[in-house]
């Protein structure tokens, strides 16, 4: 079994092969793999071709589920629950919704229109952009199944806390309804065959690797950088074992940038082998995810600055706890 398991981690998901074979090629090339270029050159096309292989088959697969959660229906369904089970069901969905967290805003208002409570739309604003199928076996290809699995489970935590939390302040008064109705229309499109499902998923797969294709080679160049130029105890000073502040400032780090799962990998696994701890490393991608300043931004335009600022405050808290909680337990996962 554990055959098994290495070899879909480390030849399926983190494709050594490929690594090998690149490696192979740089050689035959005349370069000296022992060499700092050679590795820096080695880590940019390999990271590059991983990710964008990964991102690919992901996204087609995500959706071609999406198809079957067009907004109205996963409004249908979100409609029949209540309460924190209504909650735990929305941060679910989010889960199989591939939405970046810019993109997911236009679904909550979509939500939010269609009378669903506010803490579900919350949960499910929350899970999004944080948590999806694509984190899950990204993540297993860099820290293994265990972390990636993990990473899943504390960011539904987070979802369905942070939204149960806003459900019970009873804070409808803070959107601002005005602009409701400003927001773009839905897809709602739906798929009768799995030929028109395929289209789309190749559609859905092809747009996402052009329009995230940047962040790629933005987040694996920053990784290249962190991982062969800066100096490791530079890194360990700011964000290693030794400061207690270190999930703290990974979480305020990540807030500014703005990127998804896939060009915050390489970063993530760059500062991991740096010695950076699980949870810091965590902590920075959770707030590059879902606290994106774009994404703030977007949402000042629906929500007034109380509960925005509860938002942002119950996210951050619930991603710096569980930094801190991973990197007590976090050697368990590894």
């Amino acid at each position: 079994m554990s055959i098994v398991r290495d070899f879909i981690q480390d030849q399926l998901l983190g494709m050594k092969w490929m690594s090998d074979l690149i490696s192979s090629l740089l050689t035959s090339i005349g370069l000296d793999m022992t060499s700092k270029a050679a590795k820096v050159i080695h880590f940019f096309i390999y990271d590059i071709l991983k990710i964008s292989i990964l991102l690919i088959t992901l996204i087609f697969i995500i959706s071609y589920i999406q198809t079957y959660f067009p907004p109205e229906r996963t409004k249908r369904i979100l409609s029949k629950y209540n309460g924190i089970g209504g909650n735990i069901i929305s941060a679910l969905l989010g889960t199989v919704t591939p939405f970046c967290s810019c993109s997911s805003i236009p679904i909550f208002i979509g939500f939010t229109n269609a009378g669903l409570p506010l803490g579900m739309t919350f949960s499910f604003l929350i899970s999004s952009p944080l948590v999806d199928l694509g984190s899950l076996v990204l993540l297993t290809s860099v820290f293994g199944i265990k972390t990636a699995a993990a990473y899943v489970i504390v960011g539904l935590i987070i979802a369905v806390v942070g939204g149960t939390v806003i459900g019970k302040l009873n804070m409808e008064e803070q959107l601002d309804k005005k602009l409701f109705g400003k927001a773009e229309k839905l897809d709602n499109t739906s798929y009768e065959s799995a030929k028109e499902r395929c289209r789309f998923a190749i559609s859905e797969a092809w747009e996402t690797w052009k329009y995230v294709f940047k962040f790629i080679l933005i987040g694996v160049a920053v990784g290249s950088l962190i991982h062969y130029q800066l100096p490791g105890e530079w890194i360990e000073a700011i964000l290693g074992s030794g400061n207690p502040l270190s999930p703290i400032l990974a979480s305020i780090i990540g807030i500014p940038m703005y990127a998804d799962i896939f060009g915050t990998i390489p970063i993530a696994e760059a500062l991991y082998y740096k010695g950076v701890g699980i949870g810091t490393v965590i902590s920075f991608m959770m707030s590059v995810t879902a606290l994106s300043l774009p994404s703030i931004i977007m949402l000042r335009k629906v929500v007034k600055p109380k509960l925005l600022a509860i938002f942002i405050s119950l996210v951050t808290v619930g991603i710096i706890l569980m930094g801190y909680l991973f990197n007590l337990f976090g050697g368990m996962l590894i």
